[in-house]
């Protein structure tokens, strides 16, 4: 089910969670494009059952939840995995191992611009975009009929997805060499909004030097 207005009321939000928020929006919108149930509430997103691949079974969304009332959520089997949204959790103990460290980030408004992006409005260039981007079958057709989600692409081998939840705009699957032109594609898609995600390595630097700025840790668990 989509999470209720009061759940989600954007005021009061710090920007680590109002980027966990958001991201978990993104996940229920690809579990469900898979005919996947999945589940709000305050301080949890999961889903009923294994998510498609490259996406968690649980984002959390409070830094208070313990392990315990993490993995009572959730098919904890083998093939589980759990984004710890604020890097508090230690699931070592139920079989899990660590998949990524990773760092929140946001912007807040940026002078970028670009004319060689566009959005994929139909089938036939969303299978170009997985194509480039390697996700195979995750990116269904549904996610196009979806107003919160823009897939972004240059025509050139760099794309993103952006989708919308709250009072900001969620930045992700980024690839190909144009970064920068992803963050304006996105800035113009959705503008005067701001932009958050989460990245790490060289990716991490270079967003941070177009000027995002890092505004939390998150650890990603995987039960092999």
């Amino acid at each position: 089910m989509r999470p209720d207005d009061h759940l989600w009321d954007a005021a009061g939000v710090d920007d680590a969670t109002a980027a966990a928020r958001n991201n978990a929006r993104w996940c229920d919108a690809v579990c469900r494009s898979h005919g996947v149930v999945t589940e709000f509430s305050d301080d949890i997103w999961c889903s009923t059952s294994r998510s498609p691949v490259l996406y968690p079974d649980a984002v959390t969304l409070s830094p208070r939840l313990t392990e315990r009332e993490v993995l009572a959520r959730i098919d904890a089997g083998a093939g589980a995995s759990v984004k710890d949204s604020f890097a508090t959790l230690d699931l070592t103990t139920a079989g899990f191992e660590l998949l990524f460290d990773a760092t929140w980030i946001r912007l807040d408004s940026t002078d970028l611009v670009t004319d060689r992006w566009s959005e994929v409005r139909d089938v036939q260039a969303l299978r170009a975009f997985a194509a480039d981007h390697g996700g195979g079958e995750v990116f269904r057709p549904s996610l196009l009929d979806d107003q919160d989600v823009a897939v972004l692409s240059d025509g050139r081998g760099s794309g993103a997805i952006a989708n919308v939840s709250d009072q900001v705009v969620g930045m992700s699957n980024t690839f190909g060499p144009d970064l920068a032109g992803a963050v304006a594609a996105i800035a113009a898609a959705f503008p005067a909004r701001p932009l958050v995600g989460y990245d790490r390595g060289e990716k991490l630097d270079v967003l941070l030097g177009i000027g995002f700025r890092a505004v939390g840790p998150l650890r990603v668990w995987l039960k092999p």
